[in-house]
């Protein structure tokens, strides 16, 4: 085998599978590489984009680009969460009657990977592949809530505000993000756009990872508290049955309380 492509694929796989970024010592210190051999590794792969050299003020740290997404994407037929979503999708929208959305996450934003417009003149617009700041919308926050500690903490360096309902303050976002994991879903009370509100909920893999989320938007005179209610009960049953679909009963704590908010919901 080819011990420099083995070593690359060794340095994208570690920064993958990392919540932070990583300095060159600790990525030859986790692989058993020499610094030289590392750092020459380092700027093939930032050349080719499958790596982001992160500079700060506390040095230079490296992660994982979405470049590796876009691969993932074009065999995303094996993973196939379009194909399992695309059935719930069609489901919500019906249900709803808003456009429903299937997000995941690239670093600070949401990258909408699949979408169903509403049949409503007045609607919510996005597009295949637009970006949005997860922090201001409701699947990027349904994500994000499940992210570790340190990740939470790195958001806070970019909590730019899009509208004045954004929320930006560092101690208010944990406080949402707290409520999202204890209610199993989000929303985005015009956040991202003044007029436009939104409810998602977390989609998890087999390994009870959270990988992506599903989310219904439209105008905010149709998301009142109480169809925010329903549209929440919505998602949380699309987002519980995409993720057995995808792993089975090896479900994060995440799809655990959505199932249990769902319930009560009903009842209630």
């Amino acid at each position: 085998m080819n011990n420099t492509l083995i070593k690359g694929l060794g340095v994208i796989e570690l920064l993958a599978h990392s919540d932070r970024p990583l300095g060159l010592t600790e990525i030859a210190t986790h692989l058993g590489l020499a610094k030289s051999n590392v750092h020459r590794l380092l700027q093939a792969l930032t050349e080719l984009n499958y790596v982001i050299r992160d500079a700060s003020g506390t040095g230079t740290g490296y992660s994982a680009s979405i470049k590796l997404w876009e691969l993932g994407s074009a065999v995303l037929s094996r993973l196939d969460l379009r194909r399992h979503a695309q059935a719930w999708m069609d489901k919500l929208m019906h249900a709803s009657g808003e456009s429903v959305h299937l997000s995941v996450l690239d670093r600070a934003e949401v990258v909408y990977v699949h979408k169903i417009d509403s049949p409503n003149p007045v609607r919510a617009y996005t597009q295949i592949g637009g970006r949005a700041l997860a922090h201001c919308v409701a699947t990027g926050k349904a994500i994000l809530a499940f992210q570790p500690d340190t990740a939470l903490q790195r958001m806070f360096a970019t909590l730019a505000p899009s509208t004045p309902n954004s929320i930006v303050e560092p101690e208010r976002f944990l406080r949402e993000m707290a409520k999202v994991r204890k209610e199993g879903y989000a929303v985005n009370r015009g956040e991202w756009r003044e007029t436009v509100y939104g409810v998602a909920a977390p989609i998890c893999d087999g390994n009870g990872h959270v990988i992506a989320a599903i989310g219904l938007s439209g105008p905010a005179e149709r998301f009142k508290p109480h169809k925010i209610k329903g549209f929440a009960a919505l998602v949380l049953n699309a987002a519980t049955e995409i993720s057995d679909d995808l792993g089975g009963g090896n479900r994060h704590n995440a799809l655990a309380l959505a199932t249990r908010s769902m319930v009560a919901m009903r009842r209630g």
